[in-house]
C-alpha cells in the first residue's frame, strides 16, 4: 500500500492511503454478491379442480326495430305506429328490468324530415341501447340501373 511521504526530518509517517483498501473491499463485495444464489420463492397453493359447468340456456336479448318506410310510415317491429305510440312504446321498454336494444333502420329513400323527428323522439326518451342497422347495404354507391 502506498504511504504518503512524511517530513524529511525523520519523523514517522502518520497517514495511510486508504484508496487501495476501498478498491479491494469493493471487489470482494461484488464477488460475494455474484456468488449468492438467486432467491426463488415458490408459494404452493392447492387450487380447486375445475368442475364441469352446467349447460346454460342462452337468452336472446330483446330487440325492438324501428323502420322508416319511403311512404312516411314508422314501423315498430313491423307494425305501423304514429309518433304518440312511439313515445309510449319507448317508455314501456325503458321500464323493463333489462333495457332492450333499439335498432333504427330507415329505408333507402325514407324522408330525412321523418328520420330527424323520430331520432329526436328516441333521444328524448332516454334510450341508451340504440344502434343503426342495415347500413351495410349502402357501403358502395353505384349508379342505379337505368340512371
Amino acid at each position: 500500500m502506498a504511504m504518503s511521504g512524511g517530513k524529511d526530518d525523520g519523523s514517522p509517517m502518520m497517514e495511510m492511503n486508504t484508496t487501495p483498501l476501498i478498491d479491494v473491499m469493493l471487489v470482494l463485495l461484488i464477488m460475494f454478491i455474484i456468488t449468492i444464489p438467486v432467491a426463488t420463492h415458490a408459494v404452493n397453493i392447492d387450487l380447486p379442480s375445475p368442475q364441469p359447468t352446467p349447460p346454460q340456456t342462452i337468452v336472446e336479448p330483446v330487440k325492438n326495430k324501428v323502420v322508416l318506410t319511403t311512404d312516411n310510415q314508422v314501423l315498430w317491429n313491423g307494425n305501423p305506429i304514429n309518433n304518440g305510440q312511439l313515445v309510449t312504446l319507448l317508455q314501456e321498454s325503458m321500464k323493463l328490468p333489462t333495457e332492450p336494444e333499439l335498432q333504427f333502420e330507415p329505408e333507402a329513400n325514407a324522408s330525412y324530415d321523418l328520420s330527424a323527428r323520430v331520432l329526436n323522439i328516441i333521444k328524448g326518451s332516454g334510450v341508451t341501447k340504440f344502434g343503426f342497422v342495415g347500413n351495410e347495404r349502402y357501403a358502395s354507391f353505384a349508379k342505379e340501373p337505368g340512371a
